[in-house]
This record gives structure tokens, sequence and C-alpha cells, in this order.
């Protein structure tokens, strides 16, 4: 008996300690909602998770027990045993009914229990359902709303899905009990079936064919996401064969479960098999096999002509899924006249081009700012400031606190000591030092700024590489950073984190955190408070785990020098008719929402960037108060507010394509377009800033080129604005098709074919240095292209990149220099009277900068001199591809002198 109950006691702990780590885990969240102040949202999801488990485990467990309940009253003798000494079979002295009775309870719960964890994972379903709304936009075929096929046809599928699975597990397992009571002999010679239980079980198959024949219904729509090769969704044939077939069997599929339900309560084999197998043959004769002698006889003769309707059906409704249609088409009529004027007259566009590629001005970042090892810039963002009055491109990164590169790991130093992160390194695009080092605007620790951004609360608690909880406001003073003295301690000031202000809720985190040092520690205090969910994407999708949220936050330093995180967030739908999915299966995806994040005390705020998104506009309505419109967020914020990278790259990789609104032109994929590749990987989009043709300013925008597919030549460049009323207007630049435009792949074959240039490179590195060659930038100035790539020279592998040359190409024109400065010099600026040429970096690699053109014959004497001794240095060092070039560049001066 004692050995009985010690075994009830470990099951109950058994069952009981996933349960306590559920409520841990709830509590907690809780906790965090309240903190972040989304208590509503966790409410009105625990609500639904609740109403959908209760209601799919409460309906299974009913209609289980309601059958086996019906299965149990009947009297039926035991197989083989009818009388055993003149009583009943009994076990353990108990009668068989009195064991199948809580045995058929017992799995009735436990599959209702494992229904109902089903059904509350299915919540937004539910909510989505609940909460629908119409589009607008009805689909060709059946006239039904998008928003049928959005909100209401997964709800259904749920419901389908649930219901036979509930009918077909009441059917086994009232079989099992006919079975094992004697309702159904299994003998030699075949079944037996009692009368009850061959009516029940025809009922139970009746119902059965209902739910078939809500499933049939419902795979008619399942047409309208299907890949037909030419098209996705519904084509010829599916409208004409599959379409009315589906609606024919969904009518006689009750007929025949009827009749089947009929034989089977009559004991008529002859009248339950054959409508069934009618049935059967007719679907496979109308689903499968006419649809495919259709399709090959009839259709693929004349495809274009059949499927043109629903060519139109599937741009239509591709083009809107993605937001393509939105996009504007102008014709850009490129020339080859850009002069030193045009270049002049586009000074912001020329000082903003972008020089310093993001790998390499990481690795030296991570070199010149890091400052400890503990210390980790983890990516570089590129955004626009106004910086001294001007309006410039810059690169950001955030100096992260690493917690693998801790020098003493232990449970004080990464919860208590290193708690956060500290300012960032902050420079333009464009600009050099001598030494072929970018130059900064922010930089070392504390924030020194040599601009007007200043950061006046660089604490990151809350990040990309923030651990997953710490403790602040305790009696350990947290490490703020070191200096030549010492290190300066902080103690957190801000609202962020859970107060630590009880036993329970130390115990509590403690079991959340698996770690009994958050109960027992003597440095946590009532005033103390617990950082978790620290990982900014982690964060902003706890909240809202319906979006999809983009995996390139970029940090944000506000007017008050405060740092808030920016983070794009995406809707999406696998169920709208017609359009082509992507990769992960998605055919819907708007970038409608940006989240924002204060790095120091882990507010979160999101915004509805695009309110015409049906997605979203619903998900506002099932979490009220969650979205704010984008005019809430504050000014200083919408400034940086810029169009998604990632989202451009889906909008490209498709408008390649759907760029063809002509069913016939798309068919025979006439004007296909492909977004360059040079290696093994495409170009992807790059933020600029330029003056737009048409335009009067420059913005900050995203730009990427097209080729015609299998060409290298340029086809178009596509843009999306970023700033201001103009945020989310893109617009594709085609350009004539009459005439050759180089593309990326053709300058880059120029740039290795040129003698130079390839010199270069080769002596570069037999010399053991490494050469970089960054990424190939199109910019478009006026009606003309110049291509900018930047060159750099690393020691090894893990030296620190130097900005070495700078690669400029202008129709059949390609030079390179040490900055992009003197490279426009020689191709633009080399008469007299020419127009200064705005400075794209404020001084050349190595040596003096370029002079500008006009300048003073005395000038340039000096300048040939310096030249001069350069090249007398380098000749003495060996290093006679340096002397070559300083050469050449003494005859440029002296043929201009000569000019004057």
């Amino acid at each position: 008996m004692l050995k009985q109950k010690s075994m009830l006691v470990l099951l109950a702990l058994l069952f009981l300690l996933p349960f306590a780590g559920y409520l841990l885990n709830f509590y907690s969240d809780w906790l965090f909602f309240n903190e972040t102040g989304y208590a509503s949202v966790f409410i009105t999801t625990m609500y639904a998770q609740s109403i959908a488990g209760l209601l799919f485990g409460l309906l299974l467990f009913a209609f289980l027990q309601l059958n086996l309940s019906y299965a149990n009253r009947g009297e039926f003798p035991p197989p083989g045993v009818h009388i055993v000494g003149g009583r009943d079979l009994r076990f353990n002295g108990r009668s068989l009914g009195q064991v199948l009775r809580p045995l058929g309870g017992l799995v009735s719960l436990v599959l209702a229990f494992l229904g109902g964890t089903w059904g509350s994972y299915r919540w937004e379903k539910l909510l989505l359902f609940v909460n629908r709304s119409d589009v607008g936009m009805a689909d060709p075929v059946l006239g039904k709303d998008v928003g049928f096929y959005l909100f209401t046809l997964p709800f259904l599928e749920l419901l389908q899905l649930f219901c036979g699975f509930m009918v077909l597990a009441a059917l086994i397992l009232t079989a099992a009990v006919y079975v094992v009571k004697g309702g159904i002999l299994l003998r030699d010679s075949g079944a037996g079936i009692d009368p009850m239980a061959r009516r029940h079980l025809a009922v139970l198959v009746g119902c059965f064919s209902l739910v078939v024949a809500g499933g049939l219904y419902l795979e008619s729509f399942r047409l309208f996401f299907a890949n037909n090769g030419i098209l996705t969704g519904a084509g010829y044939v599916d409208v004409h064969a599959r379409l009315p077939m589906y609606r024919i069997v969904t009518f006689l599929t009750p007929v025949a479960g009827a009749l089947l339900a009929a034989g089977i309560w009559k004991g008529n084999w002859r009248l339950a098999l054959i409508p069934a197998v009618v049935v059967a043959a007719l679907y496979l004769a109308g689903v499968r096999v006419y649809p495919g002698l259709l399709q090959k006889f009839k259709v693929a003769p004349n495809e274009l002509t059949l499927e043109t309707p629903y060519l139109e059906n599937h741009l239509k409704f591709t083009r809107y899924g993605y937001d393509l249609d939105k996009i504007e088409t102008i014709p850009f009529d490129v020339d080859a006249k850009l002069t030193a004027a045009d270049i002049a007259n586009n000074e912001a566009t020329i000082k903003n081009i972008r020089l310093w590629d993001h790998a390499p001005l990481l690795k030296t970042y991570s070199q010149l700012q890091q400052i400890r090892t503990y210390y980790k810039f983890f990516d570089v963002d590129n955004d626009r400031y106004m910086v001294n009055g001007s309006y410039s491109q810059v690169m950001l990164s955030p100096r992260e606190l690493s917690y693998s590169d801790l020098p003493s790991k232990n449970w004080i130093n990464e919860r208590l000591i290193f708690t956060h992160g500290n300012g960032i390194t902050f420079g333009p695009v464009s600009r050099i030092s001598k030494e072929g080092l970018p130059e900064f605007f922010v930089k070392d620790i504390p924030a020194v700024s040599l601009a007007d951004i200043k950061v006046t609360r660089p604490e990151i608690y809350y990040g990309e590489l923030s651990n997953d909880y710490v403790v602040v406001k305790t009696k350990v003073p947290e490490f703020s950073y070191p200096t030549a003295t010492g290190n300066v301690n902080t103690t957190y000031a801000g609202k962020g984190g859970v107060p630590l202000d009880s036993l329970l809720r130390k115990a509590l985190f403690a079991g959340r955190f698996k770690t009994e040092k958050i109960l027992l520690s003597s440095d946590i205090t009532t005033q103390s408070r617990i950082l978790y969910n620290r990982n900014i994407r982690e964060r902003v999708s706890a909240i809202a785990p319906f979006l999809s949220f983009d995996s390139d936050p970029y940090l944000v330093v506000d007017e008050q020098g405060k740092l808030k995180w920016i983070i794009d967030a995406y809707t999406f739908s696998d169920r709208l008719p017609y359009s082509r999915p992507i990769k992960g299966g998605g055919n819907y995806l708007r970038n409608s929402v940006k989240a924002v994040v204060d790095a120091y005390d882990g507010t979160v705020t999101y915004y509805v960037s695009d309110p015409n998104d049906v997605m979203v506009k619903v998900y506002s309505r099932v979490f009220p108060g969650l979205f704010q419109p984008i005019d809430a967020m504050p000014a200083d914020l919408r400034k940086h507010v810029r169009y998604s990278h990632q989202f451009l790259q889906v909008q490209a990789a498709l408008y390649a394509a759907y760029h063809m609104t002509d069913p016939k032109v798309f068919y025979n994929k006439e004007n296909l377009w492909q977004v360059p590749a040079l290696g093994e990987k495409p170009m992807e989009p790059y933020y600029t800033i330029m003056k737009l043709p048409g335009e009067k300013s420059e913005e900050y925008i995203l730009l990427l080129p097209f080729t015609p597919s299998n060409r290298d030549n340029l086809a178009a460049w596509l843009t999306a604005r970023c700033d201001g009323e103009n945020y989310g207007k893109v617009r594709a630049y085609t350009f004539p098709r009459d005439r050759l435009i180089y593309g990326p792949k053709q300058i880059d074959a120029r740039i290795n074919q040129d003698s130079f240039i390839s010199q270069q490179l080769t002596l570069w590195s037999q010399r053991g240095s490494e050469v970089i060659r960054g990424s190939l930038l199109v910019i478009p100035i006026e009606k003309s292209l110049l291509y900018v790539q930047p060159l750099f020279l690393a020691a090894d592998k893990a030296g620190l990149p130097e900005l070495k040359r700078v690669i400029v190409a202008f129709g059949d024109q390609v030079v390179m220099e040490e900055n992009l400065e003197m490279a426009l010099q020689r191709l633009f600026g080399t008469g007299k009277g020419a127009p200064t040429l705005p400075a794209a970096s404020s001084s050349a690699a190595s040596g003096a900068p370029g002079p500008a053109a006009g300048t003073p014959a005395g000038g340039l004497a000096k300048e040939a001199m310096a030249i001069y001794e350069r090249a007398m240095n380098l000749q003495r060092q060996g290093d006679w591809a340096g002397y070559g070039e300083q050469l050449r560049k003494l005859e440029q001066v002296l043929r201009r002198m000569a000019a004057q």
C-alpha cells in the first residue's frame, strides 16, 4: 500500500512539474506585458487561447462521451465467454461495463486535453475570423471578397479538420467498445454486428461523410492557390473542369454518405458500398483524369489564348499581394553628356556617395573603436542626419556588450556588473583620413562628438547582442566604461524591468531562469529590477508574435541624444488568391509597421506606416491600442524612417517579371529583367542621397539596378523614397531599349581589363596584402550614370582594412585615384575655368588632396614638387608600382601647368 501511494505521489509530481513551469512562464510573461504597457494584448491573447482551447476541448469531450455512453448502454455477451460459472465476466470483482466507462472517460479526457491544446494554438485564426474585414476586391471567378480567403477560409479549414478528427475518433472508440463488449464479433467466417452497434456506427459514418463533403467544398477554394506552371491560381482547366466537379461531388458526397449509413443500418452492404464507390470514381475521373486530358489535348495546344484571362488575374493579384501596383514607371533617357558643371550642381549627391562598405567598415570600427575585448560592433547601419547644417548620409554602429567575451565569466559579472553596452561610432560614408581610415562624427568612450550630434544617454541595455536577463539597482555597482585611471560605475535610472520587491518574485524568476542565485543573493534589494527579453527582436516579437520582423534593426540618435532602435515589421498571409508565393509560402506581404525600442529602458512602440494594409487593419481591431499612427511618432524619429531594404529585395525579385502587365508579353517573357550579380550573389539595394530626375532637391533613397534576363546591360533602376511625405513611393526608371547602357558586370569587366588597375591589384596582392573590392554602386546624376567602386587593402585577413583607392567609371572611361575627388577631376575637370568639384573626402588616402581645376600656377608647382618628393621616397623603398603612379600624376600636373 505504501509503495502504491509513493507511486501516486511521484506521478502527481511528474504531472504538476510541467504545469508549475507553465505557471512560472505565464506569470513572468504577464509581468513583462504589464511592464511594457501591453497588458491588454496579453489579456486578449490569453482570452482567445482559453476560449479556443475550451471550445475545442469541451466539444470533443462531449461528443466522445455522448457516443461512448450510448455504446456502453448495450449489453452484449463477450465473445467466447457467455456465462462463467453462472456469473458474467468480471475484472477484480468489477463488471465489464464498470471497467469500460471510466476507461472511456479517461481516454476522452486525454483526447480532449490534446484537442484543446491544439485549438489554443490556433487562437490567431479565431481572432482574425471574429474581427474579419472585407478588402473591397473580389476574386474574378467566384466573386468572393478577398477578405473571405484571408480571414474566413483559414478558420473554416480549421473547423473541418477538427470535426474530421472528432468524428473519426468517436468512430474508432465506439467500435472498440462494441468489439470488447461483444457488439461486434470477429469470427473466421466473418464479422457479426449487433443491430444496435450497426445503427450507431451508421450515424457516425453519415456524420463523417458530411465532414468529407465540407472538405471537398473547401478544396475548391484551394484551387486559387495552386501552382499551374505558367501561373498561380485557377486556370482554364480548374475553372472548366475541377471547380464544377468539386461542386458536384460536394453535393453527392452527403447523399452517398446517407445511403452508406442506410446500408449499414439495414445491413445491406450493396446499398452501403455502391454509392461510395460511384462518388470516389466520379472524383477520380472528374478531378484527376479528365482535367489531365483536357490540359493535354485542348489547353496545351492553345495555352496562350485559353489562359490569357487567368494570366490577367495572376498578374493583378500578384502585383497587389506585394504592393507592386503602386510602382510608378518613368522612362529615363540616359546620355553620356555629364560635365563638370553637372557634377558641381549635384554636390550633395557626390559628397554622399558611399565609399565605406559595411563589412570592411565593421572590421575597421572593431579595431579602432571597440576599446575593450568585451565590447563588440555587431553590425553597421546606414542612415541620414543633418550634420552641422548639411544633409549627410552616415554609417553608424552601436558598441554592444559581448557576454561571450567577458574576461571573467560568473553570475555576478554577467548579471549584476556588466549589464549594458556603451555608445556608438558614427561617421560619414565617404570621408577618409590620410591613412585611408574612416573619419568620425562621434567616437570613443565616453562619447566624443566632433559634430552637432550629441549622445547624452549612451548606455545600451536592450540591443541585438543582449543576454536574456540582468539585475540592476543592486548593491553591486554596474560597470559603465573604462578610463585610463580606472573604471567608471553607474546605477540604472530607467523605468525598464520588473521590481524584485518580494520574496515571491525572487522565487518566481529564480524558477523562470533556473538559478537559485536570484533568490539567495544578498546584493539584490527591494529596489532592484530584473530586465529580461533584452534582445530587441525577441522583445518586439514576444508582444506581437503575429508579425514578422526584419533581421536588420538600426539605431537612431534622437534630438535629446537618446538611442532608439527602429525595426521594420511585416504582415503576411498565404491566402491571397492568384498571387505567386515566395520562399516560405507567403503570397501577401506588407512592411506596414515600424517598431521602436528604447535602448535604455526597453519601451516598445508600434507605428503603422501603411494604413491601407488590410491585415494591419484587422490586427488593430483585434488589439486596440497596440498600434499608433505614424503621425504619432516623434518628428525627430520620423526623419529616420526608411524604406525596408529587405522588402524592396522581395519586390525587386518579383517586379523583374511582374512589371510586364500584358499577359501575352508576360507569357512570352519578352521583357524579363533580373537583378545583376557580381560574383555569386545578386546585388542588394543600397541607400544613397541623390536628386531624382525631375526633383529639385536631394533626398535619401533606396536604389537597385536591373539588367535584361541573361544580359549584362542595364534595363532599369528601381528606387524607393524614404523622406517625409514621399516615404513609400517607389519608381522604376526604364532605359531605352535601342542603345547600350553599361551594366555592373560590364563595368566590372572593364575594370579588370584596365592594364594599370589590374597591374596595381596584382602587385598589392603579391606583397602580402589582401585586396578587398567594395560594392560597385550605380549613381544616377542628371541624365547620366556614374559607377563607383572603393578598393580596400588589409595586411592580412585579420588586418585593418584601409580605403586606398576609388575607381570611377563613366561611359568608356575608367579611372582609379586615391579618392573620389581626384577621380572626378581626371574625368571632368581639366580645363581653365572649369567649375570646382565638390570634395567627396577630407583628404587623400595617402598624400595631399588633389588640386581643384583652376588652381594657380604657384599652387600647381608646389603640388608637382610634393608629388616628386613622394615618388623619390617610394623609389628608395622599392615600391616601383607606387613610384610609377606618382610619375603619372606628375605628368598630369605638368600638363595642366603648360595649359595655363
